[in-house]
């Protein structure tokens, strides 16, 4: 009976886990926990899949996860967009394993069964065997609600969910500023590199918008630049801010006059940019051009956290995937223009390749952090983990949000009641 009883509390467990100003480490390690986040939080809200530009053809394809669920995102012949379950109607094996690529249908490679673009049920061999048993209009691959912002698409399970524009709500503001790194071109993603590290979902979460580990686990990134790059990222005293956006959204603003990419043109270009600006003036771009692809070059100075697995931060996206209760996989996606010139986006992708790159400086010492965050929660009986950093120094930010200094804890706290209230909100189901 006792065992009973506590399967059918996990929700409420979870969500008591999570305190003003600190969580359970529990959260972490309770392999029961993770089972019960994967359905109420991954199966009912918005979850990210990736960007129109990698499915930009009619036929082109990317398959990706919500969740533990693997789907396919596809465009049909017609150019519409479809997210579909991948999971052949007939026996249940996946029908495409590819990351990337363009094909005229998806077949299942146990037994032939052949699915249209839009997941409709094509073709099956031996037809003859399935007449008066089946109508393959009743079968094709289950789709998923799917929407898309400024080029961001998501999918859900949820069918009755709010507009995808709704969840966003405060953070439409930021991706609208974060999509001019295209320089006056449509974002592109230029590649990715996946990479598992040893620990649970929620710690890579709350790092997109923790400035306070900046100086120390990133001490040499820091001392890979030049003093005049060095300088701008010195921030933890400066004008920066967290904000919570709400929905579990928060933007921590490290450099803010790296916000807009589109102001401030005439500022002299930094010595570090001076080879890029010569090779698009001598691709024949306008001064004014190379000013504004110099800017965009940059990246933001912002990292976007939208809950519950991905951030766009600074000049790319992170996906995370929760795999099991100690194991997520993460993607880090490099963007740069659709069309816009070639120095542009090299130079994009060796900003990328510097920090966050699989040899880069940021991506080991990150995923050290984590790992170590990870072993420490199995220490001891009890424990706590802190999420208090600026907790009595807040102030209401210009868009009437909850907002505190760069490297105050705002945004992982703003995540934390979104994560309670949805673990608490389904507890007896």
């Amino acid at each position: 009976m006792s065992e009973l009883i506590k399967l059918q509390n996990i929700s409420l467990k979870a969500a008591d886990m999570v305190e003003e100003g600190r969580v359970h480490k529990a959260l972490y390690s309770d392999p029961e926990i993770f089972e019960e986040e994967l359905d109420k939080v991954f199966q009912n809200t918005w979850i990210f899949i990736g960007h129109e530009s990698e499915v930009p053809e009619a036929g082109s394809f990317k398959t990706a996860f919500v969740g533990r669920h693997p789907v396919i995102l596809s465009r049909d012949r017609k150019m519409n967009m479809h997210v579909l379950l991948n999971r052949c109607r007939h026996r249940g094996a996946t029908v495409c394993e590819g990351r990337k690529g363009k094909t005229k249908a998806f077949t299942c490679p146990y037994h032939g069964w052949g699915y249209g673009l839009d997941g409709g049920l094509r073709a099956i061999p031996k037809p003859e065997e399935y007449e008066g048993v089946i109508d393959k209009n009743d079968l094709p691959l289950e789709s998923l609600r799917h929407e898309s912002y400024q080029g961001l698409v998501f999918a859900t399970f949820k069918s009755d969910i709010e507009p995808l524009e709704g969840f966003l709500g405060g953070a439409k503001k930021w991706i609208d500023l974060f999509i001019k790194q295209g320089g006056g071109y449509p974002l592109k993603v230029l590649g990715e590199h996946r990479f598992n590290f040893p620990g649970n979902w929620k710690i890579q979460l709350e790092n997109t918008t923790d400035a306070y580990h900046f100086p120390i686990i990133h001490k040499s990134f820091i001392s890979s630049l030049d003093d005049a790059t060095a300088d701008i990222f010195d921030f933890l005293d400066g004008d920066g801010f967290v904000e919570d956006l709400g929905h579990g959204h928060s933007v921590m603003v490290m450099i803010p006059d790296l916000v807009d990419l589109e102001a401030d043109l005439e500022q002299p270009i930094p010595e570090r940019f001076e080879e890029l600006a010569q090779a698009l003036r001598d691709e024949g771009q306008s001064e004014e051009q190379v000013k504004r692809l110099v800017r965009a070059a940059h990246g933001t100075g912002f990292n976007l956290n939208l809950f519950p697995n991905v951030s766009c931060s600074m000049a790319f996206f992170r996906v995370l995937r929760p795999v099991t209760v100690d194991l997520t996989e993460i993607q880090h996606v490099a963007l740069g223009g659709e069309g816009a010139p070639a120095s542009f986006n090299r130079k994009r992708m060796r900003l990328h390749e510097h920090f966050q790159g699989p040899m880069g400086f940021g991506t080991p010492d990150d995923g050290e952090a984590w790992e170590r965050v990870q072993k420490g929660s199995m220490a001891g009986k009890d424990g706590w983990i802190l999420v208090n950093r600026g907790m009595e120094n807040l102030h209401t930010s210009k868009d009437g949000n909850v907002a505190g200094a760069v490297c105050s804890e705002t945004g992982m706290r703003g995540a934390y009641q979104k994560y309670k209230q949805m673990m608490a909100a389904q507890g007896d189901k």
